[in-house]
């Protein structure tokens, strides 16, 4: 399984009125994460006529971040088959080294001309082996 991750620094925009990290911040970065791996790994051919929506989407919380914090924010797809890939990530606090985030999420993979659902072919499935 292939994972794919980026670094980043905690900045004053994205905390909250007890000076942490506020919980919509993660939920974009998972967001973010997810969206750059596609990006990273998909062919133009495919992200001309393929994109993807969000079914279901489980956060935990099991730490905090604060200001200046460095986070390492990681994701793979754990399953992709039908119309649905299982996508999870992991965010860990660099500074003290402990896991703060993890978040599993179902995504549907959609036909950019009919804006239905579309089975994920062999060919996208594999990207992320």
């Amino acid at each position: 399984m292939q994972t794919f991750e980026k670094t980043i620094t905690v900045s004053k925009d994205d905390l909250d009125q007890l000076n942490h990290v506020n919980n919509v911040r993660y939920v974009q970065w998972v967001q973010d994460i997810a969206e750059a791996h596609w990006l990273k790994n998909a062919p133009k051919t495919i992200l001309d006529n393929y994109f993807w929506v969000m079914l279901s989407h489980n956060i935990q919380y099991k730490g905090e971040a604060l200001l200046g914090d460095e986070l390492t924010v990681k994701t793979f797809v754990s399953k992709s088959e039908g119309l649905t890939s299982i996508r999870h990530v992991e965010i860990t606090n660099n500074t003290n080294d402990k896991l703060i985030v993890t978040s599993e999420t179902k995504w549907c993979f959609m036909n950019t001309a009919t804006k239905k659902p579309a089975r994920i072919p062999t060919e996208v499935a594999k990207l992320f082996d």
